[in-house]
């Protein structure tokens, strides 16, 4: 239907700029009358207006393609989120301008940022492990982990050394000191201990009596409770109770406890005499060497520190950390909306506490002072006609008296369909802008598609 309309068109051109009369030879004559530009278009050829130069209809040189177009900024963008979530707060208004970088909205971040906490948590402590690892064992693991080593060596070293003669004598004095203890309980107390026993007792006894002939002066008064005489007979006779107490338990014999106590102590120095006598098994010196082996082992693991593969694995959780921090980070980076260039604020498409999808567009923003021409209303019929460069002569709906020319700069590759047709977009630069101009304005444009109008 278009090409029919445009073909229509150059021929109303044609009519209007003047007369057409077909000779019975099929050959065409006339004269124009008026020209496209203020003058005869075939000016020049042999000095006259020569009716065998007319170019025909449907000629590559005259030919031009009409569209619906539309005013948009010569950059813009329609911003959106990678996120569910419920709008938190709104910076700007419709009309702010903006820089690069500058925040326009943001979502509720309250559990993205516990999870970025979370995260910072667990590279912590991954990174603590590593470090363990990496520093090794303190000065004083070291220090035990040797001690307990001689330790071992030194009992390996008495059992294949045998019984010393310093270890015998000491065994042997043992075992006459438990012997001793027991026979003294036997005994009883010396004729020493006993003299000086009877001799406190009597004293005891001697002092209960002088203390008692004071008090019995003294007991028909009313107070005598609060008397000395009665402090000194009470002093008196716990003296002589103890007195009594330490005579009689020397003279009383031997404990049965003691006496088991003192026995049981003899045993064990008669059993130490005789494992100092006895050889080392070769049972004992084999536990006694694995033993030594033991600890040797564990020394040498402390003092070579952690192996390789253990810090590797302590390394790649380190990272792994990193790696989990850095993506909830952008996560959280991403609950914020911010301007990708310097421009203004077109559109809002959301309100504080409204939940958004992703994908779903929630503003708009545009550089409002740099205008293009943009119409996908091109078939894939007229899009072979149009090249980069063609000049556009440009005219808008709601603006009557502006008629602007252009240049397409920019053919979209990719046709799309399009009511049954598969249309293309196509870019148009005005060579100059008018600020009447607003987005989405329609407009019609007649692109110059002849072989002259081309770069």
């Amino acid at each position: 239907m278009r090409r029919i309309f445009i073909a229509i068109t150059v021929v109303l051109i044609l009519i209007i700029g003047g007369a057409l009369m077909i000779t019975p030879d099929g050959t065409a004559e006339g004269t124009v009358t008026e020209t496209f530009d203020g003058r005869d278009p075939y000016e020049g050829v042999a000095g006259e207006s020569d009716a065998s130069v007319l170019p025909p209809i449907g000629d590559p040189a005259l030919e031009k393609v009409i569209a619906d177009a539309v005013v948009v900024p010569a950059r813009y963008v329609e911003l959106s989120l990678p996120s569910p979530g419920i709008v938190g707060d709104i910076m700007v208004a419709v009309g702010t301008q903006i820089e690069a970088g500058d925040p326009i909205m943001r979502l509720d971040n309250a559990l993205q940022s516990v999870a970025v906490a979370r995260a910072k948590v667990t590279l912590q402590r991954a990174q603590a492990q590593l470090d363990q690892l990496q520093a090794g064992a303190r000065s004083q693991e070291l220090a035990a982990a040797q001690a307990t080593v001689d330790a071992a060596q030194a009992k390996l070293d008495r059992l294949t050394e045998g019984a010393r003669a310093e270890d015998e004598l000491a065994a042997q004095a043992a075992l006459d000191a438990a012997q001793a203890s027991l026979q003294q309980l036997f005994n009883g107390a010396d004729e020493e201990a006993l003299i000086q026993a009877r001799a406190e007792l009597a004293n005891a006894e001697a002092a209960v009596r002088r203390a008692q002939s004071a008090y019995n002066a003294e007991k028909w008064r009313n107070d005598i409770g609060a008397r000395p005489e009665a402090l000194e007979l009470e002093q008196a006779t716990n003296s002589l109770e103890a007195a009594q107490a330490r005579f009689q338990n020397l003279t009383k014999g031997p404990d049965g406890a003691k006496i088991a106590s003192a026995q049981a102590e003899i045993e064990k120095a008669k059993a130490e005499l005789e494992r100092v006598r006895t050889p080392a098994r070769a049972s004992d010196i084999a536990a006694a060497q694995a033993e030594l082996n033991e600890a040797q082992a564990r020394y040498e693991l402390l003092a070579a520190g952690s192996r390789p593969e253990a810090i590797a694995v302590a390394e790649a959780e380190v990272e792994a950390a990193n790696i989990a921090l850095l993506q909830e980070e952008v996560a959280l980076e991403q609950l914020v909306v911010k301007a990708p260039f310097s421009g203004e604020i077109a559109a809002l498409r959301v309100k504080v506490g409204e939940h958004v999808n992703p994908g779903d567009t929630v503003a708009q923003i545009g550089n409002l002072n740099v205008w293009q021409i943009e119409t996908d209303d091109l078939t894939e019929l007229d899009i072979t006609k149009i090249r980069k460069g063609n000049v556009v002569s440009i005219q808008f709906d709601a603006i009557e008296d502006v008629v602007l020319s252009g240049k397409v700069i920019r053919i979209e590759p990719i046709g799309q369909e399009k009511a049954g047709d598969i249309t293309y977009t196509v870019i148009i630069q005005p060579d100059e802008q008018d600020e009447r101009l607003q987005w989405n304005m329609t407009a019609t444009v007649e692109i110059d598609a002849s072989e002259a109008s081309q770069n």
